[in-house]
């Protein structure tokens, strides 16, 4: 089953787990003040220090794996929160001196890390600063503390280590939301293309079908015979467009410069055109005569519904294709951005192929042209 692409991806139990052990591996650096606590003298002293610590380590773990989750959801982290769980580590950290006597500065290398993986950089920084200023003033300060230069080490190895840490998942979380939006233009792209091909094959057989049936209605008293060859006509190419919207909507369907030609024929002579269409094709390659033939088909539809003529001209080249009829046309030669949904998939395929559409009226300034120009080189 397919994911939504706004979601996240969902995480695996290995993963889960993977997770917890990283939280859960730094708590082996509390073995100093755990070991101080539990050879305590006095019971109570032993109790609190053992108490906090297991607390302590219970919640940073609780506290890095909410952090991570929310990162691998693409959330932003509540400073405000965040704030608070830094204090409280600390808070719990203060609360075990009575047990851990001056080995409770080992807190603060999880009180920094904590810091740097949850707060912003500012705040991140006062914080590791102050961590790592405590042990060198408290041993100044507290007779029998001695200055501990490795928590110092520790507490910048530590802080040093989770930022890259803390990039290294924002970076990794930058990545799949980009990825997940590669995903979503790709599929918005394939949905558009898929609805311009479903509006070139529903337009021109549509078309087709109107011109046929308006003429089958007028034949229905005058020529019955005529008009029931022009209804079988009408079931056909209905047939047939039913058919064409099945393949699109598997995949692509293939279309040929043959066949739109041998369409046209048919559509051109419904709606009472004379059609003048090549007998012979020049040997093209196959995107070529693709292209050609999609601009066949958006062209002929054109000049069925919109151009009220009497004669249209089709003529193939190695490197271009022109319809072109004597009907109205438009007014002035369209810009390129300009032209309904059949038009604007037809630009998107020329430009596949480095090609031109020209849409305007003919060189003597009557009528319609289309020309689909594609570069010789063009394999």
């Amino acid at each position: 089953m397919d994911l939504p692409l706004d979601r996240p991806s969902p995480v695996t139990r290995r993963w889960r787990v993977t997770g917890w052990l990283l939280a859960g591996v730094w708590l082996f650096f509390l073995n100093i003040p755990l070991f101080t606590a539990v050879h305590q003298a006095q019971p109570w002293r032993r109790t609190v220090g053992v108490g906090t610590l297991v607390v302590f380590g219970v919640l940073y773990v609780l506290i890095f794996q909410w952090a991570r989750g929310l990162r691998q959801a693409h959330r932003p982290i509540p400073v405000g929160r965040a704030r608070a769980s830094v204090g409280l580590l600390l808070a719990f950290g203060l609360a075990g001196i009575p047990g851990t006597a001056g080995d409770w500065l080992t807190t603060l290398v999880f009180v920094a890390a904590a810091a740097v993986f949850l707060l912003p950089p500012v705040d991140a920084l006062v914080v590791v600063v102050l961590c790592a200023l405590t042990p060198p003033v408290a041993a100044a300060l507290v007779p029998g503390w001695e200055a501990e230069s490795t928590v110092v080490f520790a507490v910048l190895l530590a802080s040093f280590a989770m930022f890259g840490v803390s990039r290294l998942a924002q970076r990794n979380g930058e990545l799949r939301a980009a990825q997940a939006e590669i995903r979503r233009l790709a599929v918005a792209e394939e949905r558009a293309r898929t609805a311009r091909d479903l509006h070139d094959i529903l337009g021109h057989s549509l078309t087709v079908v109107a011109v046929k049936a308006e003429l089958a209605g007028r034949l229905l008293e005058l020529d019955p015979v005529r008009a029931g060859t022009e209804i079988a006509d009408v079931e056909r190419l209905a047939r047939q467009a039913l058919a064409d919207v099945r393949r699109t909507v598997g995949a692509y369907r293939e279309i040929s410069l043959s066949g739109e030609l041998a369409g046209a024929r048919t559509a051109l002579a419904a709606a009472g055109i004379v059609g003048d269409l090549p007998d012979d094709l020049p040997a093209l390659p196959a995107a070529r005569e693709e292209l050609f033939g999609w601009a066949v088909r958006e062209g002929v539809t054109n000049v069925v519904r919109h151009s009220g003529a009497r004669r249209c001209v089709i003529r193939v080249h190695p490197d271009r294709v022109e319809i072109a009829d004597d009907g109205r046309g438009p007014a002035v030669p369209q810009p390129a951005g300009d032209g309904g949904h059949g038009l604007l998939g037809l630009r998107e395929r020329v430009r596949r192929l480095d090609g031109t559409v020209t849409v305007g009226r003919r060189p003597d300034g009557t009528g319609f042209l289309l020309r689909v120009t594609v570069p010789v080189e063009q394999r």
